[in-house]
């Protein structure tokens, strides 16, 4: 081997050793992060190495990482903001396209040793090898997440995928952004074999090299699904699969990517053409950057959770209802053992039975479900209290309640414990004013459904001890939730939003007699996951009640008589069957509804002007740090529409345009 090729010194992000046997052992180790990704530098030293082993060849190469836990978790996303246009994003695509098929074309068996998460273009540079070997562990997982930034696979993956793993696999995968356990990515085709340990990684590719090991072919009906008499079914049943959760005007990306495999699916050179041209055009339009955004307001709030270490082993909640229940039975899902109290064993009996049914859907292995339900004890004493490393009040709403808890809680709870509420509406000092440290006292507050939000409001006000607020949050990450830091005030942030918005639906329903179905058809066709009176009903009448009551005053007094008539009436929403709408099997009932006989643009600004009003004073009053954070609030906390970017951003956006 040459020097060019060999040399450890020249590179900022590789390192390279050849064994005795002349194989070359490329190991990527990003230089000042934490995790491998693909920048310009990087392949553009990956190309300088490529020079080399064309010139003089090894007996075979392995790629690996020198990043414990960690492959390749795709292309660096901060550089996508650096085109200036469509052409300029195509030709940095073609660049890549003409390294990974150099790759490709080494005459020397090449492996891809994988260990960690392999995603986007990490997987992308894989399958530009002739043999993938992954550890069968927990850690190692693959997949393409593109879609998620308004774009799809563009470094060679839609092409190599499908021919490599079938069209159903691969566009299934590249459609639904999941990431894949290593025995599945096996099933699949995308990875050619196991391994149980990180030590036996090596002698597995060193094994492959010698043997001359190449992926398999393959089988006939993976073949067949490429082939032009196939391909405008199969890409009908994936648009209408689409459709139905992704509005083509909103995400163009996956449809494009559909578009270019029904073209041509079976000439892997043209898809990689049109990955250029389709790619770049998609990168620098509106949707990709508003996506991309997202993307870094969520490691934001993720970096918020990080501040503070915090081991939580033992969590108790009081209260058994469906928030309570459900808060428990996501910390065990997290790996803690958690007390759950309530004043009768049979307030929590409904509570454990879905908790079961959450382990039996996420865990599958039954061995697992019974050990998640093993750490989820009944507590009617509340023992736990005074072992928990986490306390969480989740009773009903009402101030006083809440204080006589607290004040016999105090006393009893270990030293160092975080101390929470997870009122949705009251103030903490409202709270706090019985203990003796009220500084101890905090908001840790879920939004319903536990399971599905990923947004936890973590609540201080100016008594708050700084500390147990970071530890707040940390407990918040390591729940797998993002935790959002916001001043104490009436309805917080998110219901401070969401009651005016949902009031305003009501007072359109009461006095312009809009049917329900067309006041939500109104607001997701503006991209929002689900319109006010369906997300009225998914919160709770009678949670939707207390805020609305709390936070509207006299303004609002023909809506919270609206609700208070569901509530007296037992119509408490999704969680008692019947609403506004009828649910069945979790699902509302809608109502037929002309909607293209009402303005369907001038009802959606009408419903979404409190929505902004409450989004500006908000930031106004400080009830959040700044304009980024209150963004990432309304987009993880109430679903505002991803590609927009967030309200103020969205707003802000609307201006310059009209300017």
């Amino acid at each position: 081997m040459n020097d060019k090729a060999t040399s450890d010194t020249q590179y900022k992000h590789w390192k390279l050793s050849t064994d005795i046997d002349n194989v070359l052992w490329l190991s990527i180790d990003r230089e000042g992060e934490s995790a491998n990704s693909l920048s310009m530098e990087v392949l553009s030293e990956l190309g300088t190495i490529v020079d080399g082993l064309e010139t003089d060849a090894p007996a075979g190469l392995v790629l690996l990482s020198g990043k414990t836990g960690s492959f390749i978790v795709g292309a660096d996303v901060r550089e996508f903001d650096g085109y200036d246009d469509a052409e300029m994003a195509s030709d940095g695509i073609d660049q890549v396209h003409r390294l990974f098929n150099r790759i490709e074309a080494l005459p020397f068996t090449t492996v891809a040793a994988i260990d960690g998460i392999c995603l986007g273009g990490g997987l992308e540079l894989a399958l530009a090898f002739d043999y993938r070997i992954a550890t069968n562990v927990e850690h190692t997982r693959l997949g393409f997440p593109e879609i998620k930034l308004g774009i799809y696979p563009g470094f060679g993956g839609s092409a190599r995928s499908v021919q490599q793993a079938g069209a159903s696999n691969a566009m299934q995968l590249m459609l639904s952004t999941r990431n894949l356990r290593p025995g599945a990515a096996r099933a699949m085709g995308l990875v050619d074999e196991l391994v149980g340990r990180h030590g036996s990684l090596r002698w597995a590719a060193r094994r492959a090299i010698k043997q001359g090991r190449k992926s398999k072919p393959p089988g006939q009906l993976k073949r067949l699904q490429n082939i032009a008499p196939a391909r405008p079914l199969l890409a009908k049943m994936m648009r209408k699969q689409v459709a139905a959760r992704a509005n083509p005007e909103h995400y163009p990306a996956p449809f494009e990517l559909i578009d270019a495999w029904e073209k041509y699916g079976d000439d892997p050179q043209r898809m990689m053409a049109e990955e250029s041209d389709r790619v770049g055009k998609l990168i620098t339009g509106d949707t990709s950057k508003n996506l991309r955004r997202v993307f870094f307001l969520m490691e934001r709030l993720k970096g918020i959770g990080k501040q503070t270490d915090i081991k939580v082993r033992r969590v108790h909640v009081i209260g058994a209802g469906v928030m309570g229940g459900d808060i428990a039975a996501w910390c065990v899902l997290q790996g803690m053992d958690v007390t759950l109290q309530d004043r009768e064993l049979k307030y929590i009996e409904p509570a454990l039975k879905r908790a079961k049914s959450l382990f039996a859907k996420k865990l599958r292995d039954r061995s697992k479900v019974a050990g998640a339900v093993s750490r989820l004890v009944p507590d009617v004493a509340g023992k736990g209290v005074a072992k928990a490393d986490v306390i969480i009040e989740a009773i009903f709403e009402d101030v006083d309640a809440k204080r006589d808890l607290f004040a016999d809680i105090e006393p009893r709870m270990k030293a160092g414990a975080v101390l929470a509420t997870n009122t949705s509406a009251i103030p903490l000092a409202d709270i706090a004013s019985v203990l003796k440290k009220p500084e101890q006292l905090i908001g840790i507050h879920f939004f319903n459904p536990v399971a599905k939000m990923p947004l936890v409001e973590v609540v201080y006000d100016e008594k708050s001890d700084a500390e147990q607020v970071a530890r707040g949050a940390a407990f918040c990450s390591a729940i797998n939730r993002f935790p959002l830091p916001v001043k104490s005030s009436p309805g917080f942030l998110v219901n401070r939003v969401l009651a005016p918005y949902m009031a305003k639906a009501m007072s359109m329903h009461l006095e312009r007699n809009i049917p329900i179905e067309v006041l939500d058809k109104a607001a997701t066709s503006f991209g929002m996951p689900m319109g006010p009176v369906e997300l009225a009903d998914t919160v709770g009448l009678d949670v939707c009640m207390k805020v609305v009551e709390m936070l509207g005053g006299e303004s609002t007094q023909r809506e919270a008589a609206l609700l208070q008539e569901k509530v007296d009436a037992g119509e408490l929403g999704k969680k008692s069957g019947k609403g506004f709408y009828t649910w069945e099997k979790g699902k509302p009932k809608r109502a037929d509804a002309d909607s293209g006989s009402y303005a369907l643009e001038e009802i959606t600004e009408s419903l979404l002007q409190p929505y902004f009003d409450a989004c500006e004073s908000a930031l106004a009053d400080g009830i959040v740090e700044d304009a980024d954070v209150l963004d990432a609030g309304m987009i993880f906390g109430t679903g505002f529409a991803p590609f927009r970017g967030g309200p103020l951003h969205y707003l802000s956006q609307k201006e310059q345009t009209n300017d």
